[in-house]
């Protein structure tokens, strides 16, 4: 989607909840991909991804046009999320309730649940070398883990990053260098 696809889409958005779906049905997939390769579990990536887009949902009429594509929004949300629950000792979603009273998102949120989750884990198990490199990923700060996932699991440019992060080129790059570096010393 280009940008001005992206700049027509949110428009509809603001008049027409139902829009919305569009967004949910172009990035779901990558946004709960990210989390779950962050995760490592199925069930949290679930309820992190609801609530990415359950915020994305409530604030999309806010969102300001400012070259950032909407990608690099929900990207952010997402990292956000991810972020608060490092950070605390058991991640609760703010907004979970409110999804579930909303018919349009819940049916959106739970098709294709039993596929969606078996395909996952299997892709997961086959890679046993992915989930070593993962485990020490998570020993390193979370700066580091923000700009490697998002680099080499997601393949995001470092000025994909920069949007992202709302960090400058320059600092991602100098993350991404000490970050790989020290990985490769615990590997």
């Amino acid at each position: 989607m280009n940008p001005s696809q992206e700049a027509q889409l949110i428009e509809q958005c603001r008049t027409d909840a139902a829009a919305f779906g569009q967004v949910f049905d172009a990035w779901y997939k990558p946004v709960f991909g990210y989390i779950m390769r962050r995760t490592g579990d199925y069930d949290l990536s679930k309820d992190i991804a609801a609530e990415t887009f359950l915020k994305a949902f409530l604030k999309i009429g806010g969102f300001q046009w400012r070259g950032i594509r909407l990608s690099s929004w929900l990207y952010r949300i997402a990292t956000n999320e991810l972020n608060q629950y490092y950070r605390s000792s058991k991640y609760k979603p703010q907004s979970l309730q409110q999804l579930m009273e909303n018919p349009q998102m819940e049916k959106l949120l739970h098709e294709n649940a039993d596929d969606e989750r078996e395909v996952m884990e299997q892709e997961l198990k086959a890679y046993d070398d992915y989930n070593r490199i993962r485990q020490n990923l998570l020993k390193l700060d979370i700066k580091y883990q923000e700009v490697i996932s998002l680099r080499y699991f997601e393949q995001k440019s470092n000025a994909e990053i920069s949007e992202i992060l709302g960090k400058n080129e320059g600092t991602i790059k100098s993350l991404l260098s000490r970050g790989l570096e020290k990985l490769r010393n615990m590997l």
